[in-house]
């Protein structure tokens, strides 16, 4: 284990031996780190917080804060993160509440640019990129694969699904469907992310069942139940649609449209 001798680590955090941790970092009671991760100077870890394998923490992180919830009075939450993310200067990730299951999640080889915020309850999947200054209020769900640009702003409880590339300053305030390509304030659909299919080895077969599924609930004028009467019959040959039927039946807030 090499730690510096300026950081001060609490007597219950368990760190793995082969932890790195910098200048005057501040880990409390309660943390969990394990192998191979890096954390920088001047950060600070409060948990209950459990970090894996292989990430890196650039200074100036606040990792494991009490929510900013004026309904949180001490209760017990925590926050996971999974293995290889990067997690960027003055990065601030929020435990969970009570009200919304206690556990802020984060998963695997997620790419958090600086002043990234994630608040309380937020679920993020794996491989996601976070550009510079874009913000999840509290209960925001984003799915594996999708992308937001700089300062993009995600209002509590709206899910990004899968694939999704939300352009720079993005105001969402509805669910954001699997594949789609959104931008704006408020946000409203640009068509697909067929450049990210690509770059993920979607086929063009796959490509090109995904653009016909955005002609059926953006390009029609269809209600939201008939556009799903349609995608079901083009789900019957092209598996990549499924998920767009199954993200919306599942939203709460309404997709953008």
């Amino acid at each position: 284990m090499t730690i510096d001798s300026t950081a001060r680590i609490d007597s219950k955090a368990n760190i793995d031996p082969d932890v790195t941790i910098g200048a005057y970092t501040v880990i409390g009671s309660g943390v969990t780190i394990e192998s191979g991760s890096k954390i920088g100077p001047h950060v600070v870890i409060n948990g209950p917080t459990h970090i894996g394998k292989n990430n890196t923490v650039f200074q100036f992180a606040s990792i494991g804060e009490v929510p900013q919830d004026k309904k949180f009075h001490g209760e017990q939450s925590k926050l996971v993160i999974g293995n290889g993310n990067t997690i960027r200067e003055f990065v601030t990730i929020n435990r969970g509440t009570e009200d919304g299951g206690g556990i802020t999640r984060i998963g695997n080889d997620n790419w958090l640019m600086a002043y990234i915020h994630i608040a309380h309850d937020c679920q993020v999947g794996n491989d996601t990129i976070f550009s510079n200054g874009a913000s999840l209020a509290g209960h925001a769900i984003v799915d594996s694969h999708a992308i937001l640009g700089g300062f993009t702003l995600v209002h509590q409880f709206c899910h990004i699904g899968e694939y999704a590339f939300c352009g720079m300053g993005s105001a969402i305030s509805k669910d954001v469907p699997p594949y789609m390509m959104i931008n704006g304030n408020p946000a409203h659909p640009h068509g697909i992310n067929s450049e990210g299919l690509k770059r993920s080895n979607f086929s063009k077969d796959e490509i090109k069942a995904i653009k016909e599924a955005y002609k059926i609930i953006y390009r029609l004028g269809l209600t939201v139940d008939a556009a799903k009467e349609k995608l079901a019959k083009l789900a019957e040959y092209q598996d990549a649609v499924t998920p767009l039927i199954q993200f919306i039946e599942k939203s709460q807030r309404g997709i953008i449209r």
